[in-house]
């Protein structure tokens, strides 16, 4: 690095070339300032999953990143780093082959994969042997022996999406076996549409003005919003941080369920309850038992806006089972006291409340339960589609509150049309017992489902290694497949895993465009190429057009001049522009100036409330359900006949909990999102000294967990069960419940011996601990909070962290 210190220089920077630079003034956040200048500082507009920024140059090399002028809640940390990733020790320079593979193709040993015993070729030689084999693997096996992979969260940019284009490509060569769904929302996906009749994790949510002004009570419940709204899937425009900086400045009741007390509990002092992990649908039943049995719930809106309320009743008060699931029941296994959920349950009744439910409650064994009772709890209280009322399952996620602005959408680059007889999507989190399996059916939502036989895989732009469960048990399924290629900037594990590597451009060796707001979609920014691909670095457009030349495919791939692809975009978002009334600078105007272009929000977006239409008229406004209503009871679900499951929500006890008469002196791990980094991106940028304990992934521990096994805060400690074995950085803590730790994923994977199953991971990746078992067989999704670990002080001499070194070419 050319700075020694890239994180103060960068936010010297960013106080000494801003124009508004004074008018910096702190917020009370946990962790940012409010950027309230108008003037645009000097530097090339870019963006990336953390904000838009202003990229400084220096002899070629990226030297500093400054937070977007329009940005309201900068995240100053990760931008500052950002240069850090581009000249990056872990990044791959050239097309590497394993050693193995070049000499033995496809019948090489598989077993090598992991060992880093690469040999460096040209790019012919790489792109000649993945065409070939892709053409052998075809003619051999037929489209459904390709695994195409990439999970969404891709670099930034509407044109350089390597999932796009290496879908266009194996679109042309017949068709592949891909994921369905993803590890963020399985479960809720799984679902969600048999009881709202869509998704609901991903749409927008209602807008935060209008909850600030209605509000008077928040449960968020198992969500961090001040942490994850720091990113977002397109550059974040960081609105819903403003709404929760209404929410405190108006000082509306906020309680947080969570094990943890989150940085968004402290920064709306909230009332901090803290249930035992997965013991979450058992607590909301008693909450609503005692809104049943008091006669608190909204009968008028159970009988109009849903159906199966009645046969969900005797569950509820113990009728069916003679159990009724009651306070006293609730707190039994939540370990929370009974009158705090009864209180709990009162104040919701009498206050206008907005239940914000997180998506870490749906990634456990039967996560699917957690949801549909949120759904039971909100329709209980009768204030959907109400301003202020009701409840979000992604109000945490990419500021969906967003008021939305007045203008024109951005396409992007299109995968093509898929042929006839495409094979059938897989769902994600079944990705090692698929390669295991091939030929196994599985149930999944109704339906069976067919395992195929992969041969090829093929993923770009992801790291599948990183948040797949059970790094083992998926070490030994991906030594299944003949050929394995990876399109990627960094030396990940799972690149490190792969025969034929090739190396990608980062997105700010090349040119591109993007939306700012995913859901306010206020701006639209040029992304300007900062400085030159490094090494021989190519961009996963021209990758996969190069492979389609190869294959004979390259007039109907289309390649284009890249700067005609981008100004193809910026004219369809003009065109949806000036259909409302919204005039654009011409394409070269835009490009050229150096700034970018914002729509205008109007103030009646701010109202917008999510399910107000169904409320004012549920006939013509229906739901996407079989009965146009909120399904508390669904005959479809009911009717897959699957053991142990009813059709309405219900408590599951998980097989693996601190509830189990087998956890014993075990802890339950939590792996949930990172402050500094999204999923395993940014994990080898220099921001990482900012957490980093020991030069290792932090794991919280409470203090008396810490105590009774003779740990002290700055440990190195070591983390297992059967499943694997990590080392961690203890930061022992008031803020957490007794009984759980908290590792968080995206940690990459560093084997002290690579390759070798059950080897010691040097750095700390919670998916070596975690299980590879679905959450039911309706969503068939990642269960990752489902985890019992032993941590004890770590004796033994550190090993070197290797994880963000490349490997060592032959």
């Amino acid at each position: 690095m050319a700075n020694a210190n890239p994180l103060n220089l960068s936010r010297r920077t960013f106080l000494g070339t801003t124009a508004a630079a004074g008018a910096l003034a702190a917020l009370g956040t946990p962790f940012t300032a409010k950027f309230a200048g108008a003037a645009a500082p000097d530097g090339i507009i870019t963006a990336a999953h953390w904000g838009v920024m202003r990229a400084t140059v220096e002899d070629g090399k990226f030297v500093s990143a400054v937070p977007f002028e329009k940005d309201p809640f900068p995240n100053v940390d990760m931008i500052a780093s950002t240069p850090s990733m581009v000249h990056d020790k872990a990044r791959i320079e050239y097309p590497m082959v394993r050693k193995g593979f070049l000499e033995n193709g496809h019948e090489s040993d598989t077993s090598e994969r992991g060992t880093g015993d690469f040999v460096r070729v040209s790019w012919d030689e790489a792109l000649d042997l993945v065409a070939r084999e892709m053409k052998r693997v075809k003619d051999d096996f037929g489209p459904a022996s390709f695994y195409v992979g990439n999970m969404g969260w891709k670099s930034s940019g509407r044109l350089h999406n390597p999932r796009a284009s290496l879908v266009r490509l194996m679109n042309l060569h017949g068709g592949f076996s891909a994921p369905l769904g993803d590890y963020s929302t399985g479960a809720a996906q799984g679902i969600m549409p048999h009881v709202m009749g869509g998704l609901e994790v991903y749409s927008p949510q209602s807008a935060w003005p209008g909850v600030a002004e209605n509000a008077e009570l928040l449960v968020i419940w198992g969500a961090d919003p001040m942490v994850t709204l720091k990113i977002g899937f397109a550059p974040p425009d960081h609105q819903a941080l403003k709404g929760f900086e209404a929410f405190k400045a108006k000082g509306i009741e906020t309680v947080v369920i969570d094990p943890k007390k989150t940085k968004t509990a402290k920064y709306l002092d909230a009332e901090w309850i803290a249930p035992r992990p997965q013991s979450d649908v058992a607590m909301m039943l008693g909450v609503a038992h005692t809104l049943y049995t008091e006669e608190l719930h909204d009968q008028d809106f159970l009988d109009e806006y849903t159906v199966g309320f009645d046969q969900f009743v005797p569950y509820l008060t113990g009728e069916s089972d003679g159990q009724p699931k009651d306070a006293d029941w609730a707190a039994e296994i939540a370990e929370v006291d009974a009158e705090t959920i009864r209180t709990l349950a009162r104040k919701m009744a009498e206050k206008r409340t907005f239940l914000m439910g997180g998506w870490a409650l749906q990634r456990t064994e039967n996560g699917e339960q957690t949801y549909w009772m949120l759904v039971t709890l909100a329709s209980m209280l009768g204030e959907i589609g109400l301003p202020g009322g009701g409840f979000s399952v992604g109000y945490h996620y990419n500021s969906t509150s967003a008021p939305r602005a007045t203008g024109g959408g951005l396409p992007g680059l299109s995968g093509g049309e898929p042929p006839a007889d495409m094979p059938p999507r897989i769902p994600c989190a079944r990705i090692a017992d698929m390669l295991m399996n091939p030929g196994a059916k599985i149930d999944f939502n109704g339906k069976k489902m067919t395992y195929p036989d992969i041969r090829m895989i093929m993923w770009a732009g992801g790291n599948p290694f990183s948040h797949h469960q059970d790094r083992n048990k998926l070490i030994e399924a991906w030594r299944k497949p003949e050929v394995v290629v990876i399109q990627e900037p960094w030396w990940t594990t799972t690149a490190r895993f792969a025969d034929i590597v090739l190396p990608a451009t980062t997105p700010f060796e090349r040119d591109d465009i993007e939306i700012c707001g995913d859901y306010s979609r206020q701006f639209i920014v040029p992304m300007h190429k900062v400085v030159e691909p490094q090494g021989e670095a190519r961009n996963d457009y021209d990758i996969a057009a190069d492979l389609a030349d190869r294959l004979g495919y390259g007039a109907k791939f289309n390649r284009k001049e890249q700067l005609a692809e981008i100004e193809g975009f910026y004219n369809a978002c003009v065109d949806q522009a000036d259909k409302v009334g919204e005039a654009m600078p011409a394409f070269a105007e835009f490009w050229e100036s150096g700034g970018f272009h914002e729509f205008p929000v109007a103030d009646k977006a701010g109202s917008w409330v999510r399910h107000a239409d169904f409320r004012e008229d549920p006939d013509i406004e229906s739901l996407g359900t079989p009965s146009g209503r909120i399904e508390l009871f669904s005959k479809k679900v009911e009717g897959f006949g699957y053991e142990g499951i009813f059709g309405h929500a219900q408590w599951i006890a998980p097989t693996e909990w601190l509830g189990s008469d087998a956890s014993g002196e075990m802890l339950h791990m939590v792996s949930p999102h990172p402050e500094y980094r999204i999923h395993s991106q940014m994990n080898s940028a220099d921001v990482r000294e900012k957490y980093a304990v020991q030069g290792r992934e932090p794991i919280e521990i409470s203090a008396a967990d810490a105590e009774t096994r003779g740990i002290a805060d700055g440990d190195v400690v070591r983390v297992f069960n059967d499943r694997g074995q990590a080392l961690a950085g203890a930061v022992v803590t008031e803020d957490l419940l007794p009984g759980v730790v908290r590792l968080c994923e995206g940690a990459w994977y560093d084997p002290e011996k690579p390759g070798e199953i059950g080897t010691l991971d040097k750095y700390g990746s919670p998916n070596t601990l975690t299980r590879d078992v679905p959450s039911s067989k309706i969503g068939q999704a990642t269960t990752a909070h489902t985890a019992l670990v032993q941590v004890e002080k770590y004796a033994g001499d550190l090993p070197d962290v290797t994880a963000f070194q490349a490997p060592m070419a032959s």
